[in-house]
């Protein structure tokens, strides 16, 4: 075998049947860990040794006939917030150049303790909100379908070693669409998973109300296989749901006849005008579901603009609330492009803030009885096709509404999935939104679509 097979799934169905290793697995994913960082800047870090010693465990108990699941053996990489024990955690910041951990963040043990694999810590954007910065002591990741490009952020390096086929899956966070928003540009699936259902513990925080811990991979069944193994209570984490992990996987296959979709068309046709290749990709979405057995028909939520302003006035207050202190004495050490959003964000005021949170309750009221009438609902995950890398600003997320964010205050699940190309070959995103722990319905219409169309087949060269 010269390269990984194109999803977990599939790595681990081989696994299983015993007609691949996981140490070669390991040997071919560090092998193009190394060939392709220099040009895609992927990971901060490489962890061979690691990734070696997990490898062969794994091999171990597959010869043995008793691998822990469908994790073991499976080349996987962590976003450089998630802790790892006696590795550096940096948050791709000078602040925590030399951070080193005592423990892994739940996740981590959770992925683990399955037999996952890691290959390294994965770039992202400064503490999960400053990037695309070039001021820090690594670059930011490129797009590996245009290494001119963006990858979206904040889960950047995540997006980019699984769109280069270099780990089959991938820790992200999503605080107003750091998930999604890469899984988009990047040709991927991603979901953030409904808020309190994975827990945080030792992820480095952004915003207390808003952060989501969820999973990216090539394919909406290998979200799925990473999400069982990381969703459930966790008493050390305040915001964990205290309920049982949900069966994520049993009903996957189960299809979306008589299901009751809703198009939020208003947000990416006229609150914010999405590119042709955009609009279009979220039509064929909403085609196939129809064509599948779902009923489809429009709905209307409260502008885009709101979500936006809401979701950033708390997004802004509650970040600064975390470095407030390392920004009155480290200033200088932060990147330009979050220092600047920090010194932002000092300017939203108390009464900002208590205000923006009475609109989110309304807001979410709208939400909830939109989805009355819908089981689920569809819009697109981005407004265009990715960026060349330099041309976005510092205050990029600002100047143009989000398409994500808006389920970020609403706490829903909601999942990015490839829905096409547009301009220059590159891929378009389109989101799939569920009601709260309902995300394996969320996950089950990702997979039909998957099924019925051919993208997951065309891989970044």
């Amino acid at each position: 075998m010269s390269d990984l097979p194109m999803s977990l799934a599939e790595a681990a169905r081989l696994i299983a049947a015993r007609k691949v290793s996981p140490v070669e697995l390991a040997e071919i994913a560090l092998e193009k860990a190394e060939r392709r960082n220099p040009d895609l800047h992927a990971f901060i870090r490489l962890t061979p040794e690691v990734a070696r010693t997990q490898a062969q465990a794994a091999e171990a108990r597959q010869m043995q006939g008793g691998l822990l699941g469908p994790l073991d053996g499976i080349p996987i990489g962590h976003k450089d917030i998630y802790e790892t024990a006696g590795i550096p955690t940096t948050g791709h910041s000078r602040i925590l150049e030399h951070h080193v951990p005592q423990r892994d963040a739940a996740t981590v043990r959770a992925w683990g303790g399955g037999g996952a694999v890691m290959v390294g810590k994965t770039a992202t954007h400064e503490f999960a909100w400053g990037g695309p910065s070039f001021d820090l002591p690594w670059p930011p990741a490129r797009n590996p379908w245009d290494t001119t490009r963006f990858t979206g952020g904040s889960s950047t390096g995540s997006a980019a070693a699984l769109a280069a086929g270099i780990v089959l899956g991938a820790t992200g966070s999503d605080t107003g669409g750091s998930i999604r928003g890469p899984a988009g540009l990047c040709g991927l699936a991603g979901i953030k998973p409904t808020f309190g259902l994975c827990s945080r513990v030792g992820i480095l925080p952004l915003a207390y109300s808003l952060d989501t811990a969820g999973p990216l991979a090539w394919a909406t069944e290998d979200c799925a296989l990473l999400l069982q193994a990381m969703a459930g209570h966790d008493p050390e984490d305040p915001s964990s749901a205290d309920r049982p992990a949900p069966d994520l996987l049993s009903g996957l296959s189960g299809g979306v006849k008589g299901l009751r979709i809703g198009v939020i068309r208003h947000f990416h046709e006229r609150d914010v005008v999405a590119s042709a290749a955009v609009r279009t990709g979220v039509d064929h979405l909403a085609d196939v579901l129809r064509t599948e057995g779902a009923t489809v028909r429009d709905v209307t939520l409260p502008p885009l603009m709101d979500f936006n302003a809401v979701g950033w006035v708390i997004l802004m207050s509650e970040a600064l609330a975390v470095h407030e202190p390392w920004l009155r004495a480290r200033f200088s050490e932060y990147g330009e492009f979050l220092r600047e959003r920090l010194a932002l964000a000092s300017l939203v005021s108390a009464t900002d803030f208590i205000q923006a949170q009475r609109r989110r309750r309304e807001l979410t009221a709208a939400v909830t009885a939109a989805m009355q009438e819908c089981d689920l609902l569809l819009t697109a995950a981005q407004v265009a096709e990715a960026p060349v890398i330099e041309t976005v600003g510092k205050f990029a997320s600002l100047e143009s509404p989000g398409l994500t964010i808006p389920f970020n205050l609403t706490g829903q699940p909601a999942m990015t999935v490839c829905a096409g190309f547009g301009e220059g070959g590159l891929p378009v995103g389109a989101q799939i939104i569920g009601r709260p722990f309902e995300d394996a319905l969320v996950l089950r219409a990702g997979h039909a679509f998957e099924r019925a169309t051919s993208w997951r087949a065309r891989r970044a060269e």
